[in-house]
This record gives C-alpha cells, structure tokens and sequence, in this order.
C-alpha cells in the first residue's frame, strides 16, 4: 500500500503524541503537528483549508500515518484520497481533554509577549495564523474559551467520526489502553516494550514554559538592541571613542552616519 495507512481522527490532547511514539515502535513513520512546523508546512495546511491544496502528497510523501491537528480537521477528506487506510480515534474524557487544552496549548497562544513575537518571527507568525485558521476559527468558531462550546464541538467530532467511518476500519482508542487493542487493530504483534506514555499537561507545560521563557529573552534582546544602537551613536556623535568598523557599517546601513 503507498500513501497513508492511518489516519488519525482525534483532536490534540488526547494522547497523539504517545500513540505517535507507538506507531514508530511499530514502523508507522507518522506525521504529526511537529513536523508542520520543522517542515514549514503552514503554507500546504492554509491552502488546504481554502480547498487550494494541489495534492495530499505535498504534505505526507513518505509517511504512513498522520495523527493531531491540523489534519485530524481532514480526516474525511484523507480518508477519500486513501480508502482503505485505518482510522484511530484517539479520546479521552471531555473535562480532562479541555482542561488540559485550555492549559497546554489555548492560554499560551493567548499570552501578549508571544503575539508581539509574531511582529519579529515569520516563521512564529506563520505557524500562529494557521492555527488560528485551522484550528481556533475554523474548528471551534473562535469560540474555545467558552468550556461547554469547545466541549460539544469535541463530543460532537467524535460521534461523527465513528458514524462516518465504517466500523471495521475504525480503532476508538484511549492511550491507557495500551499495546492490546492498538496491535490487534493493526494486526501487529505486542512489542517487549511498556506502551509510551509521553507529553502529559505537566510535561507539555514544563516545555511550553520553556519556550515562553526563550521568546521573552528574544524580545528583550529586540527591545535592547535599538537602544544599544542610539547609545553608541550619541557616543560617537560627542566624539567619547572612535567606532570599531562592525558598528560603523551598522550605522552606515541604519543611516545614523556616512563611511
């Protein structure tokens, strides 16, 4: 079989990152919303979503399987374009998975700092508007703050996935399940290994806090690196010490002086 074998119909926070790491055990090579953003894909899952998208293969040549968003968005359409692919609706139980989505992914979108940081990453930028077109505008209507909305959209998704999918095609799977079902729908044997049970709230938290901390310092430094810029000049300009050539052509190039 060429193309994708399983697609994944699960929304974000409900265990996609460990089952990602089990279906590698299992030799799925998987695409997941990390690779969006190593692959710089932002611009395929855009143009997906306005119906522009040339071929699926733009975005999954080489994978067998796709978990978390944006495609979980697609399934229907992915599971068109590959009829006889597996689908695995990964779950879990509303309360939890809000909570821990709100937490993980929706506040931190939320924060200030890092809506000033898209002015000065294209790269940042870009990845934030296609989750704000895929995901919070077109998936929950802007409206994912609101607890029982963003709730009834996730029940809602997953009663159409299992009404839209035919039943032998389709695993309802929750991670604490563990290998058993997973193999058994897949027709693989258990590995010797434990089931992964990797990026939990508080393990995703520790890495988002993280990053949070990296893109304030990075603003502090753009913040900085213009007054550093005009202290140098006004010292230059009252003649306190003559400028290495770095900070000469730096200022040449901002037209603060002439060679």
């Amino acid at each position: 079989m060429t193309g994708l074998e399983i697609i994944g119909a699960g929304f974000g926070r409900t265990g996609t990152t460990s089952l990602r790491v089990a279906l590698e055990c299992l030799g799925y090579h998987t695409y997941h919303m990390e690779e969006v953003n190593q692959l710089n894909h932002e611009k395929y899952w855009v143009a997906a979503e306005r119906g522009e998208l040339e071929s699926w293969e733009q975005i999954f040549d080489g994978y067998r399987a796709t978990l978390d968003w944006p495609s979980t968005k697609y399934y229907k359409e992915l599971l068109a374009k590959y009829p006889n692919a597996k689908v695995i609706l990964s779950t879990r139980d509303p309360e939890s998975w809000y909570t821990s989505a709100y937490q993980t992914i929706y506040f931190p979108h939320r924060k200030t700092s890092l809506r000033l940081l898209e002015w000065f990453l294209p790269g940042y930028r870009r990845h934030q508007e296609m989750l704000r077109l895929i995901l919070w505008k077109g998936t929950f209507q802007d409206r994912f703050a609101d607890k029982d909305y963003a709730m009834s959209v996730f029940k809602e998704h997953n009663e159409e996935v299992k009404r839209v999918v035919p039943s032998e095609q389709l695993l309802v799977f929750n991670p604490k399940e563990g290998w058993e079902p997973l193999c058994q729908f897949l027709g693989k044997p258990i590995p010797p290994t434990p089931f992964p049970h990797v990026n939990d709230s508080q393990a995703f938290q520790r890495l988002m806090n993280k990053r949070v901390q990296t893109r304030n310092r990075i603003l502090a430094y753009m913040g900085a690196f213009p007054v550093v810029v005009f202290a140098l000049y006004r010292w230059y300009s009252l003649g306190r010490f003559p400028l290495l050539p770095i900070f000469q052509k730096l200022l040449v190039r901002l037209k603060l002086t002439q060679e």
